[in-house]
């Protein structure tokens, strides 16, 4: 399955580090770029050359990119699965693996880092004090994962785009950063196709199965509300995401709102200490859920955490979840 899923990633992403030949970052001109990021207008006097990422989803658009060559680490914990079989794996062999934490002021000093690519919840937090604004203090700029920009209905409410334009919105700034905006488009395209042949398949909207994210938490669940990758990856594949009201990206939820809302689906993310299966265990035996429709019919798909946060393996998601979601809508 992982090896099918490797040969689908690298056609969709044939301009990037599949073995084509394209662009070279190394080209790029040393001239300042302004982008615009959270809805900010930030200017970079230079092409970074030393990049740190924080987590597999914002590494790997780096990867997707062809850009190890402008890296200098990542951080990254080890339960995030398998990274062996992704077409960009050449780029996990070639740069350094910082921590198997999260990034710090430290780690990031010691790489001689010239940009700090990570997000809030991704990296980026203010307890610690690691945030773009400490991290100015110490001459290095940061670029923000659009996925995670705080929006201001709450202090911590995030999310301020539908998700995949998240997505092609920091490909399409990393590209003009780095002067690979050719590869950048090309991998946007071939996303967008591939996402448009799973929605020509959906099923009609009276039909789509409900789908609930279950990210983790027994005494409350951790989820996905409409500006969090899940939203977008559950809706193109042909679903409907049960907790599309919340206005935030993942967030907590009680149970009581689950069984309310009856999902015909749940999904699991899959990474950390508690497996997918140990996940799938208790979803099937917490007497709550017993007559929610999902639990009754054992209706549960596994998606790994790369799938199901802003990522380049978001496409390929949608179209395995997608077939999923059409065969339910088929049974019921």
């Amino acid at each position: 399955m992982r090896k099918l899923l490797a040969a689908a990633l690298c056609l969709a992403a044939a301009a990037t580090g599949c073995g084509a030949n394209v662009e070279s970052s190394t080209d790029a001109k040393s001239t300042s770029v302004t982008l615009t990021n959270c809805g900010r207008k930030v200017t970079y006097d230079k092409v970074p050359e030393r990049v740190v990422t924080n987590d597999v989803g914002i590494t790997e658009l780096m990867f997707a990119l062809g850009l190890e060559d402008r890296m200098a680490g990542f951080a990254m914990p080890d339960d995030k699965g398998d990274l062996s079989s992704v077409p960009w794996k050449d780029g996990y062999d070639k740069v350094t693996w910082l921590s198997k934490d999260q990034l710090t002021k430290e780690n990031v000093v010691d790489a001689r880092a010239d940009l700090v690519f990570a997000g809030w919840n991704y990296g980026f937090r203010e307890d610690g004090g690691f945030t773009p604004d400490a991290l100015k203090k110490l001459g290095i700029p940061s670029y923000v994962l659009t996925e995670s920009c705080h929006n201001g209905r709450t202090e911590t409410a995030r999310g301020i785009m539908p998700p995949l334009d998240a997505l092609y919105a920091d490909l399409t700034n990393l590209g003009k950063l780095f002067g690979v905006e050719k590869r950048a488009a090309t991998l946007i395209a071939g996303f967008k196709r591939q996402i448009a042949d799973v929605r020509a398949k959906a099923p009609e909207p009276a039909d789509r199965p409900k789908v609930f994210l279950y990210d983790s938490g027994q005494d409350q669940p951790f989820t996905s509300g409409r500006y969090a990758a899940p939203e977008q990856i559950i809706s193109e594949a042909g679903g409907v995401n049960v907790m599309h009201d919340l206005q935030d990206s993942w967030t907590t939820v009680g149970w009581e709102s689950v069984v309310q809302r009856n999902p015909d689906v749940i999904v699991i993310c899959d990474y950390g200490n508690v497996s997918a299966e140990q996940k799938r265990k208790f979803l099937l035996s917490y007497a709550p859920l017993r007559n929610v429709s999902a639990v009754k019919h054992k209706r549960i798909f596994v998606l790994d955490y790369v799938d199901l946060v802003e990522s380049p393996r978001n496409p390929s998601a949608i179209a395995r979840l997608g077939t999923y979601l059409r065969n339910v809508a088929k049974e019921r």
